[in-house]
């Protein structure tokens, strides 16, 4: 792996990618919005070819209609920090697991799993992380009613 420039990093990424990526800064990361079909090669590439060597953060959003998962990537060697972004439906509410590439990806795929509903295909050992088993739904979806009301 040798020394890269992050904007050079994010142009050949969006040539290989073409429409399936969109990028966007703000104030405090570079994001890449990427097709969810294309999530596992572009995070392979950012860990083996550009060094983002740590998954520090992976959350998820209620848009409605559909989800959207984040993760935070950094390298630290290389003191540079990325943000990934990508959207499932809600019908079909499934993104790959990363824990073959950051194992820091195992419970939190599990707690976004526990929470949204959200499966990690790939996961090994995907059951609830703070919930107990026999809990019915996932409470931080936007439609999630206690007690099935």
């Amino acid at each position: 792996m040798q020394e890269f420039d992050l904007e050079q990093m994010v142009q050949n990424i969006e040539e290989q990618l073409g429409d399936k990526i969109r990028t966007e800064r703000d104030q405090f990361f570079t994001v890449l919005n990427i097709d969810s079909s294309e999530l596992l090669k572009l995070m392979r590439e950012l860990r083996d070819d550009y060094g983002f060597n740590y998954l520090a953060n992976l959350s998820s959003v209620d848009y409605g209609e559909e989800f959207e998962v984040v993760y935070h990537l950094y390298s630290i060697p290389d003191n540079n920090k990325v943000c990934v972004k990508t959207r499932v439906s809600r019908n079909s509410a499934e993104v790959d697991s990363l824990i073959d590439i950051w194992p820091t990806a195992d419970w939190q795929e599990r707690e976004v799993y526990d929470l949204m509903g959200i499966n990690f295909k790939g996961h090994p050992n995907l059951i609830r992380v703070l919930l107990p088993d026999d809990f019915a739904g996932h409470p931080l979806r936007k439609d999630f009613v206690m007690g099935g009301r």
